[in-house]
């Protein structure tokens, strides 16, 4: 088939000469991992209609916004972009879909050369509303459509394996990201997650188990994802927790390295830890979001643990696995944070074995209790408490790395050649290229800025 610029997407376009023609697509993805699992199963599913995927934003005549909203930026981000394709491709149609889609599809149905609104409560329709097949789409106004609906009554789960190019640690090509668990039940007074997302569900063990198979056939890493992840299983009717799909995967496929993403504190159960430090295959990494050290605050914030619950799964993390990478999300300026209670959570971040942190800037999310708070606290505060951890989080990330040194670890090779992700979640670069995809135990040699410099003593 041939492509032109004339054409309707829910009809056979015509290009001058007479020959039909199909619009090419291009997705692009906002924010967390859960979201790029979701792009990734677009494209798959838009494909399987016969649309052909463009190589750019400017190349496509379809162009689908898959957005986030957890933060007032997100949302910059997503607007600045609608703007930019307006402007590089003047012929494309806009399709925006996403969280931001979700919260808010009425203004960013009146922003220019949007033509769809597509929320998560109907993302999986969005294949067939390209191709023309969407009954609901075929009765509502052609221009700034909008298709949404109760989230909370949701269970689907747009599931595929993704890539993450260009981001922290990045492993192109080497280490898909495999979401098996979407929405939350948790109502943390400042997240609008779970308004967007709808309610916990999981992929079955039966689907994850047959995905991780297909992967190992390529890939020596996967890594599991979810908005939730440690919430796998924990619904009506199900006996199974993260730990037995683990086990699962790891009996029943060959894949060489198991990572988690993002687990709550409380998730990360003896059995789990114990799990992860006795078996190779899963890799050394807990990552569990601590939000703040300030009791107090963990309070106002709806969080359902206390400083002392959380520092107990972190220091048993350490005991089982010393040289474990432990890293967690923690925010600052959220409504109430005084100078002391600021300082209460500093010294308790300053307590725990974190190998690095995720420090973010609290963001009123319009709908949450936390934006109708009295007491927010002052912007320019805010960024002055984030640099503080920032520097907390930079020591004592260095501090780690030099700890490692003149010592072996098992790292996966990254493309392009002569990078590579330690087990611990170290980023290495080598002192020469070698093939990515690879499973080598290396020796770090020195400090880079923000990771090793190491050489392969085993592949």
């Amino acid at each position: 088939m041939r492509f032109c610029s004339n054409y309707r997407v829910t009809e056979t376009a015509i290009c001058q000469n007479g020959e039909m023609a199909t619009p090419r697509f291009f997705v692009q993805n906002f924010g967390c991992r859960a979201t790029q699992a979701d792009g990734a199963a677009l494209e798959a599913q838009l494909a399987g209609r016969g649309l052909p995927l463009a190589a750019s934003r400017e190349a496509a005549e379809i162009v689908i916004l898959n957005t986030c909203t957890v933060t007032a930026t997100a949302d910059d981000d997503a607007r600045s972009t609608i703007r930019r394709v307006r402007r590089e491709n003047p012929n494309a149609r806009i399709l925006v879909t996403g969280c931001y889609a979700q919260r808010a599809p009425e203004e960013l149905a009146k922003m220019e050369g949007v033509e769809w609104v597509v929320g998560n409560s109907h993302k999986t329709q969005i294949a067939d509303l390209m191709a023309g097949a969407s009954p609901e789409a075929s009765e509502l106004p052609y221009h700034g459509q909008i298709l949404t609906g109760d989230i909370f009554e949701t269970r689907d789960i747009l599931t595929a394996p993704t890539l993450e190019f260009g981001s922290e640690a990045s492993a192109d090509r080497t280490r898909p990201n495999l979401k098996i668990q979407d929405g939350c039940h948790n109502r943390c007074s400042f997240c609008i997650i779970p308004f967007v997302r709808g309610r916990s569900r999981f992929v079955s063990a039966d689907d994850v188990v047959a995905q991780v198979h297909a992967l190992a056939a390529t890939y020596k890493e996967v890594v599991l994802s979810g908005i939730n992840l440690g919430r796998w299983g924990r619904e009506a009717g199900s006996t199974l927790r993260l730990a037995d799909l683990l086990r699962r995967i790891l009996n029943e496929t060959s894949i060489e390295r198991l990572r988690l993403s993002s687990v709550e504190p409380m998730d990360f159960t003896d059995d789990l830890l114990n799990l992860m430090a006795d078996t190779p295959r899963i890799a050394k990494h807990v990552h569990a979001p601590l939000q703040s050290g300030s009791d107090t605050i963990l309070r106002r914030m709806h969080r359902k643990y206390r400083p002392r619950h959380y520092a107990d799964r972190v220091q048993l993390a350490r005991r089982l696995m010393p040289d474990a990478a432990i890293g967690a999300d923690v925010m600052v300026g959220f409504p109430g944070e005084t100078d002391a209670l600021f300082e209460e959570s500093r010294a308790f971040i300053e307590a725990m074995p974190f190998t690095y942190l995720h420090v973010f800037t609290y963001s009123e999310r319009p709908g949450t209790p936390a934006a109708t708070m009295t007491d927010q606290v002052p912007i320019r505060v805010r960024r002055d408490r984030n640099r503080v951890l920032r520097d907390l989080a930079a020591q004592k990330n260095e501090a780690f790395r030099q700890s490692l040194l003149g010592r072996d670890f098992m790292a996966v090779t990254l493309d392009p050649p002569g990078r590579a992700l330690t087990d611990n979640f170290v980023q290495v670069a080598l002192d020469m290229p070698y093939s990515p995809n690879r499973l080598v135990r290396l020796r770090p040699r020195s400090l880079t800025t923000l990771g090793v410099l190491a050489s392969i003593v085993a592949a």
